[in-house]
């Protein structure tokens, strides 16, 4: 049976093993397997235990390798690449019964935001309805989320993970990295030129389609608060060679740019 777990502090408690190896447990899902941002979120807080506590991940870039069974404990070793002056580098490897899910390598860096420029290019897009406005679209209990309607291979919610206590800067960091993996497989999918056959439908899409993600990035420019609204932003790039692209920015409801994440996923249609 999947574990009983409803809160997103309890998801991100690990168990220590021997040396640099973690263990994380998963709720149930509507979609029977693990959500891949919670083994990202995992795969960071497990990485984040072995980094000095003076340095702040800025970017992450996973690979999926296969899917997660709910019912078994997930297994996080790290490798300690390096420490230098400025910057720790982390390999994450995540396994389910000695096979390989997931691995991930992540860079933390040493706070520099007092000493060098800041500068945001882009902006909050104006005229967006506020998420209180809009019906609940969430899926389970620990990411709340409203969707924002967009044309033209785009795909926005509003998402905040409910029931957070705790400020801390590492936390919040985790927090995006479960939320990051929801929006970029929609955006990628509205490009598919058969996919407004099925825009109501999404368990016929589901039966004519495989879909699952490939590989996934995140930039963290700017600390935020993620048990807050946050607007994640995306656009599909395209469909080529079965595959399928999602870029999008997460705003903070003031404009702040947060974090760019980008997302590669297999559509195929079923044979």
């Amino acid at each position: 049976m999947p574990f009983d777990i409803r809160d997103f502090e309890t998801l991100m408690a690990l168990d220590d093993e021997d040396g640099d190896v973690f263990v994380g447990r998963s709720p149930a899902y509507p979609w029977g397997r693990v959500y891949g941002g919670q083994v990202v979120a995992q795969a960071l807080r497990a990485a984040t235990n072995t980094v000095p506590a003076d340095r702040f991940v800025h970017s992450l870039h996973v690979y999926f390798i296969r899917g997660g069974d709910s019912d078994l404990p997930i297994r996080y070793a790290v490798e300690r690449v390096r420490d230098g002056g400025s910057f720790s580098l982390r390999n994450v490897v995540a396994s389910q019964s000695k096979a390989t899910m997931m691995q991930m390598t992540a860079s933390f860096q040493v706070d520099e935001s007092a000493t060098e420029a800041d500068v945001q290019e882009g902006a909050l897009r104006g005229g967006l309805p506020d998420p209180e406005a809009l019906a609940d679209a969430s899926w389970g209990p620990i990411l709340e989320r409203r969707l924002v309607e967009m044309k033209d291979a785009r795909a926005a919610y509003w998402m905040r993970i409910a029931g957070m206590r705790t400020l801390d800067p590492a936390m919040q960091a985790c927090a995006l990295a479960f939320a990051s993996d929801d929006v970029p497989t929609e955006a990628a999918n509205q490009s598919h030129p058969l996919r407004a056959s099925f825009i109501n439908t999404s368990s016929a899409y589901d039966s004519e389609f495989v879909g699952a993600s490939l590989d996934h990035a995140i930039w963290f420019h700017r600390r935020g608060r993620y048990d807050e609204w946050v607007l994640h932003d995306f656009q599909g790039a395209g469909i080529a060679g079965a595959r399928g692209l999602g870029v999008g920015r997460i705003f903070s409801r003031e404009g702040v740019h947060l974090a760019t994440v980008a997302q590669e996923i297999l559509i195929r249609k079923r044979r």
